[in-house]
């Protein structure tokens, strides 16, 4: 009979250990993960965070206390995790896992690396560095009620890039409150804005400039102290924006200049923040009224699809503002308005209040029925989903030191159980994406882009940070000459950064080398020259639509779903399809209305419009064909077909 420790075989208890294991984020998922680590006999865990604890993380975030609002959250997590087992050696890191300092050679002295991040841009990272390092990856997320495991390994599994994943739902506050870098960054800092202004107050809504934001100070002592400078009696005093909004009786020119203005020119002052972004631009309502006459751009069309000018932008904001405050005044005094993109005035102010921070972070402003279709509800953070999710990335991390890699599983959890009577749903993990621009051995993109208008700074900011994710590029032109247009030594191509892409010979056809030297990670990328992109759309990859279909599978007895971890289960299905197909038209389209990213046939499709018992459209495309999106967060599951 083999030896226990407690309820682990004795050869694992041993592994767990001896070895070095790396947790990303100390927040949501991470607190739950770090003190699940340390009761299951991991003694060895390095654990690294950029973020400090806020107020609202207090709610959800075991491991903080009040009187650690302010400090590091990495480092705070350690000190409560020691104190569930003091043997333990846990280092923590207060910084971005994306600095330098954290190299391949960094992650290769880990046996494993366990994601517990809130964004996409340090997910797209770590995915990258354990590719190099050739390391096992588990990833996780959540969003409201449901949340998504899985495992990544080179050459064995889809890594977290190989399947596009759509519009991300949200957000770090210090994004919302300080860099918003895109249009939905904005709409919902301004729908923060109406509830703090007309709404039910939540500290997690706060739209002022976050002073803690971890990157303008890189000091947590200086941190804590900032955020405990206002501290009386043990409480922490925080400005009501209702009640200053209320004492100036709503004047609307005193809000814009407030929030459009005299915070923009607060977040002027935390000069770290503008090293290496475009600093945001303050706005005046006395300046504007004198030197910007109304005008509308975009031509004409439907109203609500009209562009606004800058003082149309005001006015509506200043419209808005009056018609909202008579509505909460007759309601009488201590009453609410609950935001709703169907009622004119909430919109209308959610549009110029986004359009308005739009303009002051040099973005393109939208339309009103843009803003409204991009005006999803906010989700919200549950601590049980968060534990929930922790405890299964233990038990695929116990599956990696086992030597059994090949029984980890993607896991889904839902919201409501399934037909089975389900919450939580294995799937068998899928094989690398053949045209996947990260984890296959020559990576290569095409993208198709007007060179007379694409600068390089553009190309080195938008292009392959933001959207392929590196982090310090070095890019050169496959001419001959191995001209370089983008060097990551700082001083070396600065000249270079507002000067276009067809001023340096490159035009349709022409190929660039992309080297990241951080994740050991080179792009080639092809470039179409266009003068024909949509309105707004500065570039396109090609074959990157989020519902870009594989052909149809030859054999559908063959898909790989399996219930319960079992692969005999997956066979118990009535049809071909497969249950966990049922499941899933069952749970995202009958319930939700939504189509899910995975091999969906004809006849299941068929089979479940006709007994649908609801009122959501089934707009199947002819011959559709997708399939499982693993956006490793909960959000990315699926998307809305229009």
């Amino acid at each position: 009979m083999a030896q226990l420790v407690g309820s682990l075989r004795k050869e694992l208890a041993d592994s767990l250990s001896s070895c070095k294991v790396l947790v990303v984020g100390a927040g949501g998922i991470g607190c739950e993960l770090l003190k699940n680590l340390v009761l299951t006999g991991f003694k060895n865990i390095e654990v690294i965070d950029l973020d400090t604890i806020d107020v609202s993380n207090l709610n959800r975030q075991f491991l903080f206390q009040k009187k650690h609002v302010g400090l590091s959250k990495a480092q705070v997590a350690k000190e409560s995790a020691l104190q569930f087992c003091p043997t333990a050696n846990i280092t923590a890191y207060h910084d971005s896992v994306m600095n330098p300092d954290y190299n391949v050679e960094f992650f290769k002295k880990f046996v494993l690396v366990m994601n517990a991040l809130d964004n996409r841009a340090a997910r797209n990272h770590v995915n990258r560095m354990c590719l190099a390092a050739d390391i096992p990856l588990i990833e996780s997320g959540t969003a409201g009620y449901l949340g998504q495991v899985t495992v990544i390994k080179k050459g064995l599994t889809e890594c977290y890039e190989c399947q596009p994943k759509p519009a991300q739902k949200t957000f770090p506050g210090c994004t919302i409150r300080n860099t918003p870098s895109e249009p939905i960054h904005c709409i919902v800092w301004a729908k923060y804005l109406f509830n703090q202004l007309f709404g039910e107050e939540d500290a997690d809504q706060d739209v002022s400039p976050d002073m803690a934001d971890p990157e303008a100070a890189w000091n947590p002592k200086e941190t804590a102290a900032e955020s405990l400078a206002s501290e009386k009696d043990g409480d922490i005093k925080r400005v009501n924006t209702k009640d200053w909004a209320r004492s100036i009786r709503y004047d609307p020119v005193k809000l814009f200049n407030k929030f459009f203005k005299d915070d923009v020119m607060y977040l002027l002052t935390m000069d770290k923040l503008w090293k290496k972004r475009k600093a945001p631009i303050p706005l005046d309502w006395h300046h504007l009224e004198k030197t910007s006459p109304q005008e509308v751009s975009g031509g004409g069309g439907l109203k609500d699809q009209q562009v606004l000018g800058i003082w149309g932008q005001c006015q509506l904001f200043r419209h808005s503002v009056e018609t909202l405050y008579s509505q909460l005044q007759e309601k009488g005094e201590g009453a609410e308005l609950v935001w709703d993109k169907d009622e004119p005035a909430a919109m209308d102010f959610v549009t110029a209040a986004a359009n308005l921070r739009m303009h002051i972070f040099s973005m393109n402003m939208k339309s009103l029925f843009d803003v409204k279709s991009m005006a999803g509800n906010i989700i919200p953070a549950i601590a049980t989903t968060n534990a929930i999710i922790a405890g299964l990335i233990v038990l695929e991390s116990l599956k990696i030191l086992s030597g059994q890699i090949e029984s980890c599983r993607t896991i889904f959890l839902n919201k409501c159980p399934n037909l089975r009577k389900k919450l939580l749903v294995p799937c068998i993990l899928d094989s690398p994406s053949t045209n996947c621009y990260v984890c296959v051995s020559k990576p290569e993109a095409t993208v198709k882009l007007n060179v007379h208008k694409t600068t390089i700074l553009f190309l080195q900011d938008r292009l392959l940070k933001e959207r392929f994710g590196m982090v310090a590029p070095d890019v050169q032109i496959e001419d001959g000459k191995g001209t370089i247009l983008i060097s990551s030594e700082e001083g070396e191509t600065e000249a270079n950064n507002n000067k276009f892409l067809s001023d340096f010979g490159i035009r349709n056809g022409s190929r660039l080398q992309a080297d990241d030297f951080l994740q050991d990670y080179t792009l080639l990328v092809n470039v179409l020259h266009t003068e024909e992109l949509e309105r707004d759309v500065e570039f396109e990859v090609i074959g990157d639509a989020p519902d870009k279909a594989p052909p149809p599978q030859a054999n559908q007895e063959e898909v790989n779903n399996i219930a319960n971890g079992n692969k005999e289960s997956s066979k118990q299905s009535t049809s071909a399809e497969g249950w966990l197909e049922d499941f899933l038209i069952e749970r995202f389209i009958l319930i939700r209305g939504f189509i899910p990213r995975f091999v969906i046939s004809p006849g299941a499709a068929r089979r479940h419009h006709d007994r649908a018992a609801c009122d959501h459209p089934h707009r199947w495309p002819p011959g559709y064909h997708g399939r499982v999106c693993h956006g490793l967060s909960a959000h990315y599951l699926c998307s809305k077909m229009y």
